[in-house]
């Protein structure tokens, strides 16, 4: 498998600056990223596991979501697409009440039209967000017919319910959940992350969101070519690059 050039010159980083240096590479995520401003790091394993299609954790897909901003502004995108943070939602990481509140945090500070990519983890999926329509879509990256997980459904919709008192609505009893059948699907288990930064990007080419229509059901469980997949790593790459000192 062909490693996309900027890859390789982050795995010569890795290798000359990183490791002999015991160093890591700091990240500061803007504000209007995750409606919170907050520091992450790249270990050098991050960036061997990513060079090597392995299996990669929330803070690669969170530096690709930084990435995905920076085109959202130069579409003037940003009051239609945002980002809820893997780390602040995800199995794990606080109380069920404390990162439904962080998710309904997000959609109160905009219009509600806004749709909010969220990748969840265990089993990295994609959770696409619309408050205003009490609407979640699912788009899972493995093959078979998978069930939302019941933690993120519950965390979910309790958002949904703040967001409704919020904005001072009695919405319906419940939210509506869709599977989104037509997503490509990963040939193994370890692109799931690959497979979620791919689908979120591809959804925010089309200015028309029309993500709905775009994931329908009739790709057969076909997995992205390799390129598909090496585009968002060459993008990523060449992201981080951009922060070697």
């Amino acid at each position: 498998m062909e490693v996309p050039s900027s890859l390789k010159s982050l795995c010569r980083y890795v290798e000359t600056t990183l490791v002999p240096q015991d160093k890591i590479m700091n990240f500061t995520i803007d504000k209007e990223v995750f409606g919170v401003e907050r520091d992450t790091f790249v270990l050098p394993e991050d960036i061997t596991q990513f060079a090597g299609m392995e299996e990669i954790g929330a803070t690669v897909v969170a530096v690709y979501m930084r990435y995905l901003h920076d085109l959202l502004k130069q579409a003037n995108m940003c009051s239609m697409v945002g980002f809820i943070d893997p780390a602040t939602v995800s199995a794990n990481s606080g109380t069920i009440a404390d990162r439904s509140r962080f998710i309904a945090g997000r959609p109160q500070k905009t219009d509600g039209e806004q749709i909010f990519m969220m990748p969840y983890n265990p089993g990295l999926v994609l959770l696409i967000v619309r408050a205003k329509r009490e609407t979640v879509y699912f788009l899972d990256p493995l093959p078979g017919h998978r069930v939302v997980n019941e933690e993120v459904k519950n965390i979910v919709n309790s958002a949904i319910k703040i967001y409704n008192s919020h904005i001072g609505r009695a919405g319906r009893k419940a939210p509506i959940w869709k599977t989104l059948p037509g997503t490509a699907k990963q040939p193994s288990s370890v692109e799931c992350g690959y497979y979620v930064m791919r689908f979120m990007r591809d959804i925010i080419m089309d200015p028309s969101l029309a993500f709905e229509k775009m994931y329908a059901k009739g790709k057969d469980d076909a997995p992205y070519p390799q390129e598909a997949i090496d585009e968002v790593r060459n993008e990523w790459a060449e992201f981080v690059c951009l922060h070697m000192e």
